[in-house]
């Protein structure tokens, strides 16, 4: 079973995950970005065994006019040493019925293209590829 991690306590069990997905973050940066962003919607997933945080995900609900009420994933990642052991399906599985009890129509995320056993895992919970994410950096 997931829960939120919404107290400082709960984030801070997060991070060492999350470093695994965001190591350009310094450690001393993740709560208070997370706290940031939280102000904005976001919300932290955590899947536990053993006591021990294994998976975790950022997600916000939206809506717009391209896909109406949706879920969107900003971070999901499961500890390395916990792979293929049912955690991040367990965590998925979680954020789809948060998707469908809060009415959204859809879930999304994007991936790194290098992320070759993210993708698999994807589309083996049945999502499919839609579309090309584009960026362009505008710090110099």
């Amino acid at each position: 079973m997931i829960r939120l991690a919404d107290s400082d306590q709960d984030i801070t069990r997060c991070i060492p995950v999350m470093q695994q997905l965001r190591p350009h973050i310094p450690q001393a940066d993740f709560l208070p970005r997370i706290r940031r962003q939280m102000q904005q919607g976001y919300r932290l997933a955590m899947f536990e065994r053993d006591n021990e945080v294994v998976a975790l995900a950022g997600f916000r609900l939206s809506e717009n006019l391209a896909w109406g009420r949706f879920l969107y994933v900003d971070d999901l990642i499961t500890d390395e040493t916990q792979r293929s052991n049912g955690a991040g399906k367990a965590l998925f599985d979680g954020l789809v019925d948060i998707a469908r009890n809060e009415d959204c129509q859809q879930l999304h995320l994007d991936s790194g293209v290098q992320r070759f056993d993210a993708h698999r895992f994807y589309l083996r919970e049945g999502m499919h590829i839609t579309g090309h994410h584009f960026a362009q950096s505008l710090t110099k």
